[in-house]
């Protein structure tokens, strides 16, 4: 297919995103790949604010529904899903427009990843023996590799047992390693994004709008149910929206308290990911849904 085409929708929470992609995804007959770390797992409906099935009807979503609460996803799984999705892209005719609100997939789309090397069980029951002491591990580590992990918090477990692994498994510092190992670019093509942007004050209203929808859509009975099937110990389980949401259950909010925590640290997500989209991406395309529709859909 000589005339795919491919393009990014990027924003912050409650922006406008799903509708405007879908929108556009049926003008320029395309299919849609999400960048939303929440949606991507089953039974995490309402509070991901995924597109429901009415919504989707039309155009062939990837990204959502894709695994369980308890099992593991990341970067790496979602390069593999991206391939996947060209592919498909191409066999149906189809162009493919890459929507979310977690654009550090994108970026690492863009900018790549370094293939990590296999590790033995040898070296991951190292790893796991220094971890009994999470700040110990930490400390040995950035003794070895300064540089490195002064990015890394103290108490970021995920990170420090790569790094672990890496040096333990290579015998190579983690700065060594991927020096020796840089990334490669999945996308190479030149790619346009756009990005949505909304006055604070205006977001947070739609914040606070779109979080009562959840509340009276069945917030509170689809978490009693996570907590029930998945308990409280996967990465998921931390989200916004959860998080709150089992404070309330464990009496600790109210009603009223539990609709503004929702919506205070979802706010907070938002200038998160407008501070990341603003300082990781050049060129892109800004403005309100409307501008951006008049732009996309001609």
């Amino acid at each position: 297919m000589k005339s795919f085409k491919q393009l990014a929708i990027i924003g912050s929470t409650a922006s406008g995103k799903t509708a405007l992609s879908i929108e556009v995804a049926k003008d320029i007959n395309a299919h849609i790949l999400s960048l939303d770390s929440l949606a991507l797992y089953k039974d995490i409906d309402i509070v991901s604010a995924k597109p429901t099935l009415k919504e989707r009807a039309g155009v062939k979503h990837f990204g959502i529904d894709l695994i369980y609460p308890d099992e593991e996803f990341n970067v790496v799984t979602f390069i593999e899903l991206y391939n996947e999705v060209y592919k498909e892209c191409i066999k149906d005719g189809k162009n493919l427009i890459i929507v979310g609100g977690t654009s550090f997939y994108l970026k690492m789309l863009i900018d790549g990843i370094s293939k990590l090397p296999t590790i033995s069980q040898q070296s991951k029951e190292k790893s796991i023996e220094y971890l009994q002491d999470t700040q110990k591990a930490y400390q040995f580590i950035s003794d070895i590799d300064k540089s490195y992990m002064t990015n890394i918090d103290s108490k970021d477990r995920y990170r420090i047992e790569k790094a672990l692994n890496i040096y333990f498994e290579t015998g190579l510092t983690p700065s060594e390693y991927f020096r020796k190992n840089p990334p490669k670019p999945t996308i190479i093509q030149p790619l346009p994004i756009y990005q949505i942007v909304w006055d604070r004050e205006i977001l947070r209203k739609r914040i606070s709008l779109r979080t009562q929808m959840m509340y009276s859509d069945g917030l509170i009975d689809e978490i009693c149910y996570l907590e029930k099937r998945y308990t409280r110990k996967p990465n998921s389980m931390k989200s916004i929206g959860i998080k709150e949401t089992l404070a309330y259950l464990d009496g600790i909010y109210d009603k009223k308290m539990l609709i503004e925590k929702i919506t205070t640290n979802t706010a907070r997500l938002a200038k998160r990911q407008t501070t990341y989209n603003n300082s990781q991406f050049k060129n892109v395309t800004k403005g309100n849904v409307k501008k951006l529709k008049e732009i996309l859909i001609k």
